[in-house]
């Protein structure tokens, strides 16, 4: 396991394999192994492995979840829709973390965050029963304080805040979302909540998101399996390491001063 800072100076990185699995899946058989990139991420620098088991089964599979969880010394924290079947399956894994998320059959990719409030009366005896198994449970939420309550309200300890529209943003929208997700994790830690978050970070949008000092950890994989084409899984995690200790080094020192 990684040396581990005070988290207000150690930002947690999260790796999400899903991608690793989709190009096997692709043509069949058993190469590339979701397996092998956790344990090249575990030596690159990553805190947790991620993996979310679609019900379509389009990546990450139920044998990929029983290994990951069998033979790899990081967390697995699995995402997952709440449905029946997916929490039949986190209580039979027991993983360290879930972290539910809102899912359509036909998106290509998580399209935004889960209504909690709306869903709370659906969500609660899912975290309640989560939680009683040991569980930590996150929620896959848009940075809005109705959100953040919502969780509060249900017992789930962490959320983790979709930034995917501050990352496909530029300008003035951009700076709008960044100010957006800056309040939503203030907020989120001022009621007692872990916050994390992800979704379409890259090398060039995780500094500013790293530098929010209420983060605790940050769940990146599309970006970092397709850089890995280009120059390799040890190198594009390591760079991401680095972005992001820089980010938060540089708040710390800004907080010291």
């Amino acid at each position: 396991m990684n040396n581990r800072q005070d988290f207000t100076d150690y930002l947690r990185l999260g790796v999400n394999i899903d991608h690793v699995a989709t190009i096997r899946n692709a043509r069949g058989g058993e190469h590339p192994d979701p397996l092998r990139a956790a344990h090249m991420a575990s030596k690159a620098g990553a805190d947790g492995i991620t993996a979310h088991l679609r019900e379509d089964r389009r990546h990450m599979t139920d044998q990929d979840i029983e290994r990951l969880r069998g033979e790899i010394d990081l967390p697995l924290n699995l995402e997952m829709a709440a449905t029946d079947e997916m929490l039949a399956i986190a209580l039979r894994h027991l993983p360290h973390a879930t972290c539910i998320v809102p899912e359509k059959r036909e998106e290509r990719t998580t399209e935004g965050g889960l209504d909690a409030a709306g869903g709370h009366n659906h969500l609660v005896p899912i975290v309640d029963s989560m939680r009683a198994n040991g569980i930590r449970v996150s929620l896959f939420i848009e940075a809005d304080k109705r959100q953040l309550d919502a969780a509060i309200s249900m017992g789930a300890p962490v959320v983790e805040l979709h930034v995917g529209a501050y990352c496909d943003a530029v300008g003035d929208v951009r700076d709008a979302e960044l100010t957006r997700i800056q309040e939503a994790a203030a907020y989120g830690a001022e009621i007692g909540l872990e916050v994390h978050a992800g979704h379409g970070l890259g090398f060039d949008t995780v500094g500013a998101i790293a530098e929010i000092p209420q983060l605790v950890e940050l769940n990146i994989g599309h970006f970092l399996i397709g850089e890995a084409i280009f120059g390799g899984l040890d190198s594009s995690i390591k760079r991401m390491r680095s972005l992001m200790d820089k980010a938060r080094s540089e708040v710390s020192g800004e907080r010291s001063a």
